[in-house]
């Protein structure tokens, strides 16, 4: 059966088309204002499943990039901290081998004394370091310093806090953490008995010769700490770069997937609007008034 073309038909199938062209430009004139290829889930139901998948890792990503700022301030901390440390060692030492020279008076050993109990000084104050609020030789403990001394016995007593705390760690990416700090008690050792024995015999008029084997072993024991910081600086550094590479890439393809080309989207615009207003144009010679539109 041969169905039969009205004047209703066309026009009905004219509004149709005009429908589906205007949808088309409203579409494009919002794409070309917000240049997203997903305004709402029902855009894309795939691209938008891809698009939170991406945006989820790049939260994570940004999680890391922090935590690795974070790192890199502690081990610089650290890293200062210790390289006073050897220096502080490095001057007692050298005040160790003048007193223990032959012709140093024992008025210059006491002098000599009194200079070597400042560089204590200042070698608890470096043992005692913060970071924020926290101790960088005191692992998690919340006690305030990593190294308590107790002057009302003789000689004094040197106490390490943090020791059972736990090190203090930070979660470089997915499968990475490092830790971000140091023991107190595995950097400093005995060196603060070592130097008020030294202190003693200086005072004393003792042999100070016997003192230097001991600061040498100090020094060490700091500088292969210090070694092994630097070893989880250099992983910090490393895991920033690859942070930065990810973050690019993370960025990459979420824009692939949300955003347009706005030169593209700008020129199917016209495209468009030039196709609505041909349909327009075609509809109006196509359905001319008839009488019985001026009837009804």
């Amino acid at each position: 059966m041969i169905s039969r073309t009205s004047n209703l038909m066309l026009a009905r199938n004219a509004q149709q088309n005009l429908q589906a062209n205007i949808s088309r430009l409203a579409k494009l004139q919002e794409q070309a204002q917000t240049s997203a290829a997903i305004t709402r889930p029902s855009d894309d139901p795939s691209g938008t499943a891809d698009a939170l998948k991406v945006r989820g890792e790049i939260r994570a990503n940004s999680a890391y990039k922090n935590n690795i700022t974070d790192a890199n301030s502690w081990l610089a901390t650290l890293d200062g901290a210790m390289t006073r440390t050897t220096e502080i060692l490095t001057k007692i030492k050298d005040l160790a081998i003048t007193a223990a020279s032959a012709t140093t008076t024992p008025a210059s050993k006491a002098a000599i004394a009194t200079e070597v109990e400042g560089l204590k000084a200042d070698l608890l104050a470096q043992a005692n370091t913060s970071h924020l609020g926290r101790n960088i030789f005191a692992g998690n403990s919340d006690a305030g310093s990593a190294v308590k001394v107790d002057n009302s016995v003789d000689p004094a007593v040197y106490t390490f806090t943090g020791a059972s705390d736990g090190p203090v760690t930070r979660r470089l990416d997915a499968n990475t953490t490092v830790r971000v700090d140091a023991s107190a008690e595995a950097v400093f050792g005995d060196v603060f008995t070592k130097l008020d024995s030294l202190v003693s015999d200086l005072r004393g008029n003792g042999d100070i010769s016997k003192h230097l084997a001991g600061i040498d072993a100090s020094s060490d024991n700091v500088l292969s700490q210090h070694s092994d910081v630097g070893i989880r600086h250099a992983r910090v550094l490393k895991a920033e770069e690859a942070n930065m590479e990810q973050a690019v890439s993370l960025e990459s393809r979420r824009s692939g997937i949300e955003d347009l080309d706005t030169a593209t989207v700008i020129m199917d615009l016209k495209l468009q609007e030039l196709a609505y207003q041909s349909s327009l144009a075609v509809t109006a010679k196509v359905l001319q008034p008839t009488l019985m539109d001026f009837l009804r």
